[in-house]
């Protein structure tokens, strides 16, 4: 028996190794799936096949074709026709800090500075959903939807019921939403929407795929574009939770972009690449005019900003790359908010050293958790951090699911990607980084708001914490990379 029970243990020992190893992959996500494996016999090899593979070539394939570069062409064309075409002149303007996030942005995400914006922060349910329905009722030509979540409730009906009503008025009306996240919405519940001519697609989901089924690398992100003219990005989802209808939450904090000028344009071509690698019988015409509208021949605002996608389709990590630039940049504040902190090494050195050097660094999370492992692994990072000065806030006024970061007087980051692992590396998200005094200072005194609903750490408050809350925080913490 004995030596059967060894024999056991060293097969598995030695599947677990070349298991994990048989795909690249970073060291901590590598020992990561080492533990799950070797003191999870057989039950880590299921959780494995699940959700460790890697995403596989063909569908990374998908996103790397033609239609980036024949978008950009338009594109270009497009604010070459505009009120303000010179571009470099613009960038030439900037603070010399912005500059070389523009530069960042450039080299690894070929992200162009887009100018003349007019945006306007939305940090309420009622707020966003208010915009969103009065935006898509006056639609005339293109609707574009991407949402992680997009729930058959009480909101959800209403936001289809109003697709479908423009679907019969003519409008197009496409709809994409990640199976996972959706949870519980189906085909069935967009019927209406597809009989009215609109289209609705799962993202990356193919029927009887359960041999290549995944639970990672979900489509996180969050675009609305109406028209080619109106966009929307930031954190909410189309669900009754987001207005605080949830008793679970209760009010839910949160933030989002309302956006007029040439960056919409990107927030349509980053839907085009996602709707076309997932609904391949039903692809879009990526060069067609009415997806990229002419620009009015006056300025929509004053607002420079890039739109920033990353995703398991590139290593570059281009969103925790900018978040990295940005804490470099800051010489007052970098004010963070965060459902999740889960940060790797490289992040976790860069906000030591800015709050070492003088900064005033904050970060502010929930003070309760939507999912467990992650929660108990943010508050042990959020234990260590304070040890090195950076200002921790439990916010108190229900779930706080913004994803913002101000730094100093002219630059902010608003959008889908979390400052945790699988934002950084598995999830596919979107970031508007934003180059302007008036936006900044807009989510500066949100900040401040929120601050007040807010109760501040220490490191006696997390010394107070019980033994066993203590060994939950650091075995979620060892999870970290795969959580």
């Amino acid at each position: 028996m004995a030596d059967a029970l060894s024999i056991i243990i060293t097969l598995n020992t030695i599947l677990a190794v070349l298991t994990v190893f048989r795909e690249p992959r970073d060291i901590a996500a590598t020992w990561a799936w080492i533990l799950v494996l070797i003191f999870m016999p057989v039950v880590g090899f299921v959780i494995y096949s699940f959700a460790g593979r890697k995403l596989p070539a063909k569908r990374l394939f998908a996103f790397q074709g033609q239609d980036a570069s024949l978008m950009e062409k338009k594109i270009q064309e497009r604010v070459a026709a505009g009120p303000d075409p010179d571009v470099d002149l613009r960038v030439a303007r900037l603070p010399r800090s912005a500059r070389s996030l523009v530069t960042l942005f450039q080299r690894i995400n070929q992200t162009p500075l887009a100018s003349n914006n007019d945006v306007e922060v939305l940090t309420s349910g009622q707020a966003f959903f208010d915009w969103l329905k009065e935006s898509l009722r006056q639609a005339k030509e293109t609707i574009n939807l991407e949402f992680y979540t997009f729930y058959s409730d009480e909101l959800g009906h209403e936001i289809r019921d109003i697709l479908v009503e423009r679907a019969q008025a003519g409008v197009e009306v496409h709809v994409l939403y990640d199976s996972l996240g959706s949870a519980g919405t189906t085909a069935r519940f967009f019927a209406p929407l597809t009989a009215a001519g609109g289209h609705a697609a799962p993202f990356l989901k193919r029927r009887f795929n359960l041999v290549n089924f995944q639970l990672n690398f979900r489509d996180h992100r969050k675009i609305v574009v109406v028209d080619g003219r109106i966009g929307f990005v930031g954190g909410f989802n189309i669900g009754d939770q987001y207005l605080g209808r949830k008793k679970k939450f209760g009010h839910w904090r949160d933030t989002h972009l309302k956006i007029e000028g040439s960056a919409v344009y990107y927030l349509q071509a980053h839907f085009l690449l996602d709707w076309n690698a997932s609904a391949l019988k039903k692809p879009m015409v990526v060069t067609a005019d009415h997806y990229f509208p002419a620009l009015p021949k006056k300025a929509a605002g004053e607002t420079d900003l890039q739109i920033v996608t990353s995703g398991p389709d590139s290593d570059d990590e281009q969103i925790k790359m900018g978040y990295i630039r940005l804490i470099q940049l800051a010489k007052k504040r970098c004010w963070i908010q965060t459902p999740y902190l889960i940060p790797d090494d490289s992040t976790i050195d860069a906000l030591r050293i800015a709050a070492n050097s003088g900064v005033d660094v904050r970060i502010m999370l929930p003070c309760m958790p939507d999912h467990m492992f992650v929660y108990r692994a943010t508050q042990y990072f959020a234990s260590e951090l304070v040890k090195d000065g950076v200002k921790i806030y439990f916010y108190q006024n229900g779930f706080l699911h913004a994803k913002t970061m101000v730094v100093d007087d002219d630059l902010a980051s608003v959008g889908s990607a979390n400052f945790d692992f699988r934002s950084f590396k598995l999830n596919f998200e979107i970031n508007a980084f934003l180059y302007d005094e008036e936006v900044a200072s807009t989510l500066a005194s949100t900040y401040k708001k929120d601050m007040e609903q807010s109760s501040q750490q220490s490191i006696e408050s997390f010394a107070k914490q019980s033994r066993w809350l203590r060994f939950k925080q650091v075995a979620s913490r060892l999870l970290a990379p795969i959580l």
